[in-house]
C-alpha cells in the first residue's frame, strides 16, 4: 500500500472497513489524523480556509486536492475548478462525489493550461519540502499561471515546535519530517515545508513574486496571496 493517505480516505468514503490514519514526525509519538477532515462541509472549514476560497476568480487549479472538499465548494459557487491530485485514489473519490474536472498528476511535473488561481490549502504549499524545494516550485509554477493571476495559499510558522528555541542548525527549522501509517502499512519518511512570513517574503521576492498576506489567525497560520510583479 504504497498510496497510504489516498487507501484512508478511500476506504471513509466508501466505507470500507476504515482504521486510525496516523501521522507520525520527528518529534516524537504519532497523531492520529481525522480522515473525516478532508471531508468538510463549508460549515467546518476554518475561516482561513473560506477566506482562500472567496478570493478565488477565473479558471482555479485547486492543488493537492484530496477528497475534493474545496473544488466542489468553488463548484457550487459557479467558479470554474479544476482539481489536481497525485493520487489515484484521491482522484476516483472526487469522481465519484461529483467534481466534474479532474487532473491526476503530480503538480512539479505538470505541463498544461494556465489557471488565473493556483490554490494549495491545508498547508498544501508543503508539498515543495524544504526552501530549495520552494524556490524551484515558484519557478515552475509560473507556466501554469495566467496573465494577472495569483497564487493562494496557507502555511504556519512552526517555531513553537522547538523548546526553549533551540532551531536545527543544518536546515530550516520549518522542514519537518513525517511518515503516514495506516492499517499497519507505513510511508517513508518526507520532508514537508511549513514557512514562516518573513521567509516566505524573502523567497517569493527573488523569484519574482510579489507578496500579500491576506489573513491570519491566532495560531500562527496565515493565508497569502503571491502575484507576479
Amino acid at each position: 500500500m504504497t498510496d497510504v493517505l489516498g487507501q484512508a480516505i478511500y476506504d471513509y468514503h466508501f466505507r470500507l472497513t476504515p482504521s486510525k490514519l496516523l501521522v507520525h514526525n520527528q518529534f516524537g509519538l504519532p497523531d492520529e489524523m481525522p480522515v473525516e477532515t478532508y471531508f468538510r462541509d463549508e460549515e467546518d472549514m476554518p475561516p482561513l480556509e473560506l477566506n482562500a476560497l472567496d478570493i478565488c476568480r477565473g479558471m482555479v487549479l485547486d492543488i493537492g486536492a484530496g477528497a475534493g472538499s474545496h473544488a466542489l465548494y468553488l463548484q457550487q459557487n459557479n467558479i470554474q475548478v479544476t482539481a489536481l491530485d497525485i493520487s489515484p485514489l484521491a482522484c476516483t473519490i472526487m469522481k465519484n462525489r461529483g467534481v466534474e474536472k479532474i487532473i491526476t498528476a503530480d503538480i512539479n511535473k505538470y505541463t498544461g493550461q494556465q489557471f488565473d488561481t493556483l490554490l494549495l490549502l491545508m498547508n498544501g504549499i508543503g508539498l515543495t519540502a524544504n526552501i530549495n524545494g520552494l524556490h524551484i516550485f515558484l519557478r515552475h509554477i509560473k507556466t501554469l499561471l495566467a496573465s494577472g493571476g495569483q497564487l493562494v495559499f496557507d502555511s504556519s510558522n512552526v517555531a513553537y515546535l522547538y523548546k526553549k528555541g533551540i532551531r536545527p542548525v543544518r536546515k530550516y527549522y520549518g522542514e519537518i519530517d513525517f511518515r503516514y501509517e495506516y492499517k499497519k502499512q507505513k510511508t517513508n519518511w518526507f520532508t514537508w515545508l511549513y514557512v514562516d512570513q518573513q521567509m516566505l517574503q524573502k523567497i517569493a521576492g527573488e523569484e519574482g513574486w510579489k507578496t500579500e498576506i491576506i489573513f491570519e489567525d491566532d495560531h500562527d497560520q496565515y493565508l497569502a496571496r503571491l502575484t507576479l510583479k
